[in-house]
C-alpha cells in the first residue's frame, strides 16, 4: 500500500513540476542534424492471406538517425533469414520477400514481427500473422429432388466449403445466369435460397449454388437442386408420401400469417465489434409474400449509417458504435397478421486509441512522461516494453517509472535514448504503438523565416508566429520596436508555441516585432513586421433603377480602402456574372447599360475586393415601356476641329479642341492619337481616351519625342474621321525611366550563361545613345558584380560559368544624358550538363502479371548538375519463361516511361505475362539523360492465355471435325482447352451446352452422332495455372443428303436440298412448283431461253413453294430452274433444269384491218363525222340554240369531257389520243392474234370519243364512244349508226 501511495505521489509531483516535452520538428532541415531512434514507417497488416501462387511479401520499413537494420522473429524465436534461400530482405529496408514457388506454402506459414534497430532505441512492428488463402472442393453428398405444394414455403440450403477467407456465394442455373431475387425468393447472409411461399412457375432442376474465393479467383459448384411445385387444393401425408413431397400445408389454396423462417423464435442475440458493421436479417414466410420493416426499441435508427438491403429483410448498420447496442425488432406483415422478432445486439470493442504514446525530445536532467490512453471492452490490458523488451526483464533504471497507462521519465541523462512500446489487448485483438524518447541538448532555433510581413485590417486579430525549437525548450519573448517589452495580457496573449496574438489590431500596433528564443545552450532572435490597414467600405451604394426600354442605366459604387492595398471592383447580375455584352460597361465607380431591354431587369451588386478584405452593396433595375418617339437618323460625330496646346511642362502638356455635330447619337468618348516624327513618322498610335462630355486631356509625355496630335470622336454608330493634326510638340531628351523588361538567365551549353532582355522602344530611350549595362555574380558566393555594356543587341552570353549555379543579374538602361532606374535583381542559371550519376536501390514489385511497380532511391541534387525533370523508365521484354535463352524476343523493342519531378516510384502497366523483363533507369534534366542504373530483371507471373489462333470446323452429314492452333500469346503454361457447343438458330440459343476439355496436345476432335441440318454454335478456348481465356467462336450446320446440280465449275454444295419440281403451262404464263426442305436462305426462280447464250434471269420467290413467269414469248422453250442461296456465304443449292414450252396462240379470226368492206365501213364513217361538223359550224353562225339539254341531262356521264376553250379540241380527243393504238388492233410478234384482244365490236372504233359540243358550249353526250344506253335501247344492235339519225338529233 505504501509502494501505490508513493507512486502516486510521486506522479503528481511529475505532472505538477513536468518540463513540457519537445514536439519533433517536422523542418527536414532541422533533422538532418539531429540523431533519431528508430520509427517504424510501414508494415504489412496484421492479418495477411497469401496466394500460393504468388510470392509472400511482408513489409517493414523505418527511418532513424543513422539508419536502423533490421531483423526478424517468427512464431516468437529468432527467424534467420539468411539462412533461407528462399528468403530475401531488400537492402536498406526489412521488407522480406520470400519466394514460395516449388515450395510448400505451409512451412512459411506463422506469425510474425520486424524489429528496426539502432545505437538510440529499437523498434517493433506489429505480430503479422502469415495465413495461406484456401479454396477447398464442396464436399461430396446425395442431393435429393424436393417436391413441395404450391404455396408453402422453402429452404435450399448451400453449406459452402470454408475457405480462407469466406468464399462469396451466388445461385445460378444451368445457362450460367443469376436467378432473380425479389421479395419473396430471397438468398440470405449464410448463402441459403430462400422462398416465402413457392409457385409453380418455381419448378426447375438447376438450382445451383457457386462459392466464389476471392484471393484465387476460383468458384466451385456445388451439384443442382432439383424442385418440382405440384398444385393440388389438398394434401394429406398419405398424398405427400405418394408424390414423395418433401414440404406441405394441409390447406395450401389458402392464404396464411406470416411466421420467420430464420432467425427462429421470438429473440435471438448478435455482438458486434465497434467499428465493424452490423448486419441483420429476418426472412419470412406467409401468403400472401410478407413485406418487411424493422425499428429500434427506445431509439432512432441512425439514419446516416443505416441501409436496408435484400427487400429489407436486412437490415446494415456501418461503423457501428456502443450506442448502436440495444433491441432491434424486425416486423413481418401481410394482409392476414403481423410477427415480430426481437434481435439484442451487444457492442464490443477491441482496443483503440484514446491518446497514443508520442514521441519526446527531452534534455539533460528533464522530466516527461508518455502515456498510453486505451480503450475497450473488456477493459484492455496494458504492458509497457522498452526497446521491445519487457519492463519487467529490462536493467533496472531509477530514472523511469510504470504506472499503469503513464512512464514517468525523470531526471534524463544523455545516451538514455530509447524506442517504448505500448501494447494494449484483449480478447478481440491488441494495438502497439512505438514512441521514442531522445535525450537532446540543442542551442535555439527560429524556424520562421525572418523579416516576414503580416498584414491585417483594423479591428481584426492578428497572430505573428515565433516557431523555435531548442533542447532545453527555448523561453520565447516579443519586442515591439525592439524596445517595448511585451507580456501576456490585454491586448496580447503570448501562446505556447510562441505566437503572439494581438485580439484586435489597431493602427498603432503597426510596426517591428521581435521574437528571441532562449536556453541554457544559446539564444536566437528574428524580426517580424505587422501592417494593420484601413477597412474597405462602400461609401456610395447603387440605388434602384426604373428606365424605360432602350434608355441606359447606370449603378454607381463609390469605395474608400486603404491606398496601400490594390483593390477590384466586381460586378454581378443575379449573383452571377455579368452577361458578355458591350452594353455593358465597367468604370472605376460606376456599371453604365446601354440600350436596357427586358432582359436586363434583375439585381445587381457590385463587390469591392482587396487582398484582405471586401465589401458589397446591391440595387435592382427595372425595365418599363419605353415612350414613342419619332424614327431618328443616326451618323458617326463630325471631326473635332481648332487642336490647341497649353500649359506645355517637359514631361505634360494640355490639349483642348471643339467637338463636332454629334449627329444625333451622344458622343461616347473621345480618342487622342499622337504621331513621333523623330521615331516612327506616319504611324498614329492610341495615346489616350477621354469621356464625351471633355474637350480636354492632360496628356503625359516622354522625353526626346517629336509629338504631333489628333482626336477622333466616338458615338453608338462609330468614329469619326481624324480632326486636323496639332502643331508639332518636342520634349528634351533626359536619362531613361525604365531598364529592359523580361530579363532572363539561362545556359545554353555547359559553362555559359546568356543573359538576354526585352530592349527598349525609341519612344523609351528617352535619349541617343542608348545602351544596356548587363551585371552578374554567382548567388551565395562572396564576389563583386561583373558587368559588360552593350548596344542594339538583346543578349550577352558569358562564358566559364559552373554548371547549373544560380546567378544574380541585373540590366540598367543608360543614355548619353544618365542612368536608367536600379535594375532589379533576377536569378538566372548557367547552363546544364548531363546528369553524373543513375538511381540507386532499384526495386521491382510485381503486382500481378500485367503490372509492376518499380522503386528507385532519388539521385543527390549535385549530381543532377541542372534541373531534375524526372526519371526515365528503361524497360523490354527478353523472353517468355516458358521460352529458352536462345529463343528470345530479338526484335523487342524499348519501352519507355518518364515520370516527371522528383518521384521515386511509378507503375510500369501493359506487361505480358509469364515474361522475363530487363529494367534500367536514368536521371532527366533539361540537357538530357545520365547513365543508365545497373540492369534489373525481374519476372511476370502467369496470366490467362490468348484466344486459340484458329478454329476449322469441317461439317459432314451428323458430324463435325474440329481443328484449331494454340494461342499466339500462352501468357504461361498451356493445361488444355475447353470446348462448348450447343444447336442454335439465328436469335436464341435452343439446345444444352455441351463442354469437352482436352490435354494441351490435342487439337483436333471429331463430334459423332449429331442432327442433321442443324446450325452448332462453337467456343474453344485454351486454360492455364490461372484460367480460362478468351475464346474463338464459330458456327456451323450439319448437312443433308442432295444431290444439287452444282454450276460448271464448282463442287456440289452441302446444305438444304429441293425435293420434287413440277412445271405446266396457263394461260397467265408457265407456273413452277417444289418442293424445299432448307431454312432462311434467298430463294429464286431463274430462266432463260433455250440453246441461248444469254444469262439467266431471276425473280425472288422467298417464303413460296410455286410461282408464274409471266410475260413469256408464245412458241419459245425455256430452261428454268430453282436456286436458293445462302445470304451469310457462297453456298448456292440448285434443283435440276426443267425445259417449259410456251404453245403459241392459234388465231380465230381473219385481220379486218385488211378486208375490202371495213376500209369502206372507215370511210362512211368519216364522211359522217365531215357532215356532222359541217351542220354544226352552219347552226352556230345562225346564233339557234339546239333542243338538246334535255338528253344531256338525261344522259349525264362522268367521263364526259368539256370542250377546251383555249384551243377549241373535243375533251378526249385530243393528240395524245390520236396517236393511241386503236383497242384490239395490235398484232403480236409471231403474227397470231391474242384471243382475248380479237373481239372487239366496231362501235368501239366508230365512236372513239365521248365528247361532242353545240354553239353554247353544251355537250352531246349521247355520241360518246361508251354511253349507258336507254332501256328501250337494250336489245339494238351494236352497229354503228346512220348519218340520217346523226342529223335529225340536231333537228
Amino acid at each position: 500500500m505504501d509502494f501505490h501511495l508513493s507512486t502516486g505521489a510521486l506522479l503528481m509531483v511529475f505532472l505538477c513540476h513536468m518540463t513540457s516535452a519537445l514536439e519533433v520538428p517536422l523542418d527536414p532541415k532541422v533533422l538532418e542534424g539531429l540523431p533519431q531512434p528508430p520509427t517504424i514507417t510501414l508494415q504489412s497488416p496484421k492479418d495477411y492471406i497469401f496466394d500460393p501462387r504468388e510470392n509472400i511479401v511482408i513489409h517493414c520499413e523505418a527511418k532513424g538517425k543513422p539508419h536502423p537494420s533490421f531483423s526478424w522473429t517468427r512464431n516468437g524465436t529468432h527467424f534467420d533469414v539468411e539462412k533461407d534461400s528462399k528468403v530475401l530482405m531488400k537492402p536498406g529496408s526489412g521488407t522480406l520477400v520470400i519466394d514460395i514457388s516449388g515450395e510448400k506454402a505451409e512451412a512459411y506459414e506463422g506469425t510474425y514481427q520486424c524489429t528496426a534497430h539502432n545505437d538510440h532505441g529499437t523498434a517493433v512492428s506489429n505480430n503479422i500473422v502469415i495465413r495461406q488463402s484456401r479454396s477447398p472442393l464442396w464436399s461430396k453428398e446425395r442431393i435429393e429432388a424436393i417436391t413441395v405444394q404450391m404455396g408453402v414455403s422453402l429452404v435450399l440450403q448451400c453449406r459452402p466449403p470454408a475457405g480462407l477467407p469466406p468464399p462469396v456465394i451466388f445461385w445460378m442455373d444451368n445457362n450460367f445466369q443469376r436467378l432473380p431475387l425479389d421479395k419473396r425468393v430471397s438468398q440470405a447472409l449464410n448463402g441459403d435460397l430462400y422462398f416465402s411461399n413457392v409457385l409453380s412457375e418455381d419448378t426447375r432442376n438447376d438450382y445451383i449454388c457457386y462459392a466464389r474465393f476471392p484471393h484465387t479467383q476460383t468458384i466451385q459448384q456445388k451439384q443442382p437442386i432439383s424442385v418440382t411445385v405440384l398444385e393440388m387444393d389438398t394434401m394429406n401425408e398419405t398424398v405427400a408420401s405418394l408424390y414423395n413431397i418433401t414440404k406441405f400445408s394441409a390447406n395450401p389454396a389458402g392464404d396464411y400469417r406470416p411466421g420467420f423462417m430464420t432467425p427462429l423464435g421470438a429473440t435471438s442475440t448478435e455482438m458486434v465489434l465497434r467499428g465493424e458493421t452490423l448486419e441483420l436479417e429476418c426472412i419470412a414466410e406467409g401468403l400472401p409474400t410478407p413485406e418487411m420493416s424493422w425499428q429500434k426499441d427506445g431509439g432512432e435508427l441512425p439514419t446516416s449509417r443505416v441501409s436496408f438491403l435484400n427487400y429489407k429483410k436486412t437490415l446494415k448498420i456501418s461503423d457501428v458504435s456502443e450506442a448502436d447496442a440495444g433491441d432491434y425488432t424486425c416486423t413481418a406483415t401481410n394482409r392476414l397478421g403481423t410477427v415480430d422478432h426481437v434481435i439484442k445486439v451487444t457492442v464490443k470493442a477491441a482496443p483503440f486509441w484514446i491518446g497514443a504514446p508520442r514521441n519526446l525530445i527531452l534534455a539533460p536532467n528533464e522530466t516527461g512522461i508518455l502515456t498510453c490512453k486505451v480503450n475497450g471492452d473488456p477493459k484492455p490490458d496494458i504492458r509497457w516494453f522498452i526497446n521491445g523488451v519487457p519492463f519487467e526483464n529490462a536493467p533496472e533504471d531509477l530514472t523511469r517509472k510504470v504506472d499503469n497507462d503513464t512512464v514517468i521519465l525523470s531526471n534524463v541523462q544523455s545516451g538514455s535514448s530509447a524506442v517504448y512500446q505500448c501494447n494494449a489487448s484483449n480478447e478481440f485483438g491488441y494495438l502497439i504503438a512505438n514512441a521514442f524518447v531522445s535525450v537532446l541538448a540543442e542551442p535555439p532555433r527560429v524556424l520562421t523565416p525572418p523579416n516576414q510581413v503580416y498584414q491585417v485590417i483594423t479591428n481584426s486579430p492578428a497572430l505573428l508566429d515565433c516557431a523555435t525549437f531548442g533542447s532545453p525548450i527555448p523561453t520565447i519573448t516579443w519586442f515591439k520596436d525592439s524596445q517595448i517589452s511585451i507580456k501576456s495580457g490585454d491586448p496580447y496573449v503570448i501562446h505556447e508555441n510562441g505566437t503572439l496574438e494581438i485580439n484586435v489590431a489597431q493602427s498603432q500596433n503597426s510596426g517591428k516585432y521581435t521574437c528571441i528564443a532562449t536556453n541554457n545552450l544559446g539564444i536566437k532572435e528574428n524580426h517580424v513586421f505587422l501592417e494593420v490597414k484601413e477597412p474597405t467600405r462602400i461609401l456610395k451604394q447603387p440605388e434602384y433603377k426604373v428606365v424605360q426600354r432602350g434608355m441606359s442605366a447606370i449603378f454607381e459604387c463609390k469605395v474608400k480602402h486603404d491606398p496601400s492595398l490594390i483593390p477590384t471592383m466586381t460586378w454581378l447580375k443575379n449573383n452571377g456574372e455579368l452577361p458578355d455584352d458591350e452594353r455593358f460597361e465597367v468604370d472605376t465607380d460606376s456599371l453604365t447599360i446601354k440600350d436596357v431591354t427586358d432582359e436586363d431587369e434583375g439585381t445587381y451588386t457590385c463587390i469591392m475586393n482587396t487582398s484582405l478584405d471586401q465589401d458589397s452593396a446591391s440595387a435592382m433595375l427595372t425595365v418599363v415601356e419605353a415612350t414613342p418617339t419619332p424614327a431618328i437618323v443616326y451618323e458617326k460625330p463630325d471631326p473635332p476641329t481648332d487642336l490647341e496646346l497649353t500649359d506645355q511642362t517637359e514631361r505634360s502638356v494640355q490639349l483642348t479642341w471643339i467637338p463636332g455635330d454629334e449627329n444625333n447619337s451622344p458622343t461616347q468618348k473621345f480618342l487622342i492619337q499622337y504621331e513621333d516624327l523623330l521615331h516612327q513618322p506616319n504611324v498614329w498610335v492610341n495615346m489616350t481616351e477621354v469621356p464625351g462630355t471633355s474637350t480636354t486631356a492632360h496628356l503625359d509625355l516622354s522625353p526626346y519625342v517629336y509629338y504631333s496630335f489628333r482626336v477622333l470622336a466616338k458615338n453608338q454608330v462609330g468614329y469619326s474621321q481624324p480632326s486636323q493634326a496639332s502643331r508639332q510638340y518636342r520634349t528634351n531628351p533626359a536619362a531613361p525611366d525604365d531598364n529592359p523588361s523580361d530579363v532572363q538567365g539561362e545556359g545554353t551549353e555547359p559553362g555559359n550563361l546568356v543573359i538576354s532582355w526585352r530592349k527598349l522602344t525609341g519612344l523609351q530611350s528617352n535619349g541617343p545613345g542608348l545602351e544596356y549595362k548587363v551585371q552578374w555574380r554567382q548567388k551565395d558566393v562572396a564576389q563583386e558584380w561583373s558587368s559588360r555594356t552593350v548596344a542594339n543587341v538583346s543578349q550577352v552570353v558569358v562564358s566559364g560559368t559552373p554548371i547549373f549555379v544560380p546567378y544574380e543579374i541585373k540590366v540598367q538602361s543608360l543614355n548619353d544624358y544618365g542612368n536608367g532606374p536600379e535594375a532589379e535583381v533576377v536569378i538566372g542559371y548557367s547552363g546544364e550538363d548531363l546528369p553524373l550519376s543513375a538511381p540507386d536501390g532499384v526495386l521491382v514489385m510485381v503486382h500481378n502479371s500485367t503490372l509492376a511497380e518499380v522503386h528507385w532511391e532519388p539521385v543527390s541534387s549535385h549530381s543532377v548538375r541542372g534541373k531534375l525533370k524526372g526519371y526515365k523508365v528503361y524497360y523490354r521484354r527478353e523472353r517468355g519463361l516458358h521460352e529458352a535463352e536462345e529463343e528470345a524476343d530479338q526484335e523487342s523493342q524499348d519501352q519507355v516511361l518518364t515520370f516527371s519531378g522528383n518521384l521515386t516510384k511509378g507503375r510500369l502497366p501493359d506487361l505480358q505475362p509469364y515474361s522475363l523483363y530487363n529494367l534500367f533507369i536514368r536521371v532527366l534534366n533539361s540537357k538530357g539523360e545520365g547513365p543508365p542504373s545497373p540492369d534489373k530483371q525481374f519476372e511476370t507471373p502467369e496470366g490467362v492465355p490468348g484466344p486459340p489462333s484458329f478454329l476449322q470446323v469441317n461439317p459432314s452429314l451428323d458430324s463435325f471435325t474440329l481443328e484449331w492452333g494454340p494461342p499466339l500469346n500462352n501468357n504461361g503454361r498451356l493445361i488444355g482447352y475447353t470446348l462448348r457447343y450447343q444447336p442454335v438458330n439465328t436469335t436464341i440459343e435452343t439446345g444444352p451446352v455441351k463442354i469437352m476439355d482436352f490435354p494441351v496436345n490435342e487439337t483436333t476432335v471429331t463430334l459423332d452422332n449429331l442432327n442433321s441440318s442443324v446450325l452448332y454454335k462453337f467456343d474453344l478456348n485454351a486454360k492455364t495455372v490461372k484460367g480460362a481465356g478468351p475464346s474463338i467462336t464459330k458456327e456451323a450446320s450439319t448437312a443433308m443428303e442432295t444431290t444439287p446440280t452444282a454450276e460448271v465449275g464448282k463442287a456440289p454444295s452441302v446444305g438444304p436440298v429441293f425435293g420434287t419440281v413440277n412445271t405446266s403451262v396457263s394461260e397467265e404464263g408457265a407456273v413452277i412448283s417444289w418442293e424445299y426442305f432448307g431454312h432462311h436462305k434467298n430463294i429464286y426462280v431463274e430462266y432463260m431461253v433455250e440453246n441461248s447464250k444469254e444469262d439467266w434471269k431471276k425473280e425472288s420467290v422467298n417464303g413460296s413453294h410455286s410461282h408464274v413467269l409471266k410475260g413469256l414469248k408464245p412458241g419459245t422453250s425455256y430452261r428454268v430452274r430453282v436456286v436458293a442461296r445462302d445470304p451469310t456465304g457462297p453456298t448456292l443449292h440448285s434443283t435440276n433444269e426443267e425445259v417449259v414450252t410456251v404453245p403459241a396462240v392459234p388465231s380465230r379470226h381473219v385481220d379486218i384491218a385488211t378486208q375490202g368492206w371495213f376500209i369502206g365501213l372507215m370511210c362512211a364513217i368519216a364522211l359522217l363525222i365531215l357532215v356532222l361538223l359541217i351542220v354544226c359550224f352552219i347552226k352556230r353562225n345562225k346564233g339557234g340554240k339546239y333542243p338538246v339539254k334535255e338528253k344531256e341531262e338525261a344522259h349525264q356521264d362522268p367521263e364526259i369531257q368539256p370542250m377546251k376553250e383555249d384551243d377549241g379540241t373535243f375533251g378526249e380527243y385530243s393528240d395524245t389520243e390520236d396517236h393511241k393504238p386503236l383497242k384490239g388492233s395490235r398484232t403480236p410478234s409471231n403474227g397470231t392474234v391474242r384471243r382475248d384482244e380479237s373481239d372487239d365490236s366496231l362501235v368501239d372504233y366508230g365512236e372513239g370519243g365521248d365528247g361532242q359540243f353545240n354553239e353554247d358550249g353544251s355537250f352531246i353526250g349521247q355520241y360518246s364512244g361508251k354511253k349507258e344506253k336507254d332501256t328501250h335501247e337494250g336489245n339494238e344492235s351494236s352497229e354503228a349508226p346512220s348519218p340520217v339519225n346523226a342529223m335529225n338529233s340536231f333537228v
